[in-house]
């Protein structure tokens, strides 16, 4: 097992890249610790499968350097790495049995037979293909074929780390959540690192301890799925984590304070002052759907909306409203009462985020 450290790291498809817009991973600075199970999130397109690349050898990065605990990697091609990797398709081979899939890593570094047969049977009975041993793979399901395909990465216990890039594509809906359920069990057995990439917040919540969620080749956070939930470090986050995700509304300074669309926002002073105390014109409010507050009656602090749409979910509701022209959304219990259209909407400061050029910025520290 190993740390593993991004330094001053970017890369860029094009031969003469004149500006951020043409790096896939733009300049960062991150760490894997050794033993962690971490989960690398963002959408399609955002640099998750060209960074994970890059950590297992099959990409040169374009600056900066790949740290393995103290040693510099960028040299160093994928075989020499000692990184297992699991793709978002099945790597089997078709004409050998499950058994022996699963043995060729442990056999290719000259593992003594016993030892072979002893992880081969732990991983076997962890991913639950002790039954399909002796069947030849061409055999298999694509379920059945990932779950061989993923034991493979998971066989050898030397390994720096284990890179997973969306292993879970192919496998039924109803599988995915066991799956994931495994891949934990086998972190806290066996004390792998693991980095995970997925654009599925459900699976990073599953699987990691901490996630570091990418928007346009860069780490915009890491933390743990409730850091990125209640303080979101980024508008992208905000948006990105969470259903729905959050609520976002452009601020201007006023004379008296700050208003969004036509409407003066009732704020503390120290709000007030960061916002006018920035030279950027890109301000923003964000708060979740779970922290609007409905209200029947009107109060000091609180805003008139028309409710627009009700959506009954079982055990709460999504209120749609339009705030200042802006789609909104309060997330309320199954028992909030709501009399007719006309309603109100608190937006509690605990609550309340601040965003600057996209970046949430602390007020009143």
């Amino acid at each position: 097992m190993a740390q593993i450290t991004l330094k001053s790291l970017a890369h860029s498809y094009s031969p003469n890249p004149s500006g951020p817009e043409d790096y896939a991973i733009r300049e960062m600075e991150h760490v894997w610790h050794q033993g962690g199970a971490y989960a690398l999130l963002g959408p399609s397109g955002c640099g998750k499968s060209t960074l994970l690349n890059i950590i297992s050898g099959l990409l040169t990065p374009s600056d900066g350097e790949v740290l393995f605990d103290d040693q510099v990697m960028n040299e160093l091609p994928p075989e020499e790495r000692n990184i297992a990797q699991v793709f978002q398709f099945p790597v089997v081979y078709d004409t050998m049995t499950v058994y022996n899939n699963l043995a060729f890593p442990l056999r290719n570094v000259g593992t003594p037979e016993a030892k072979v047969r002893e992880r081969v049977a732990e991983v076997a009975d962890v991913l639950e293909l002790t039954s399909l041993l002796k069947r030849k793979a061409r055999n298999l399901t694509a379920d059945e074929k990932q779950k061989v395909s993923m034991g493979r990465g998971l066989v050898r216990d030397d390994v720096s780390a284990i890179l997973f890039d969306e292993p879970l594509t192919v496998i039924d809906p109803q599988l995915k959540w066991k799956l994931r359920r495994k891949l934990k069990e086998i972190h806290e057995r066996f004390n792998i690192t693991m980095i995970y990439v997925t654009h599925d917040q459900l699976e990073a919540s599953t699987f990691a301890d901490k996630i570091a969620v990418m928007y346009e080749g860069q780490v915009v956070q890491f933390g743990t799925p409730r850091e990125l939930f209640e303080v979101p470090a980024h508008t992208f986050v905000g948006y990105f984590i969470g259903s729905p995700g959050m609520n976002l509304m452009e601020v201007v300074r006023t004379e008296a304070g700050v208003r969004t669309g036509s409407i003066d926002l009732v704020l503390p002073a120290e709000w007030r002052d960061a916002i006018h105390q920035s030279p950027s014109h890109n301000i923003k409010l964000g708060i979740r759907p779970e922290f609007v507050e409905v209200l029947s009656a009107p109060a000091d602090d609180a805003y008139p909306i028309e409710i627009e749409n009700v959506q009954d979910l079982g055990t709460y509701r999504i209120v749609s409203f339009s705030f200042a022209g802006v789609a909104f959304r309060a997330r309320v219990g199954e028992d909030h009462q709501l009399a007719g259209r006309k309603a109100f909407v608190r937006f509690p400061e605990a609550r309340l985020n601040l965003y600057i050029d996209e970046f949430r910025v602390e007020v009143g520290q």
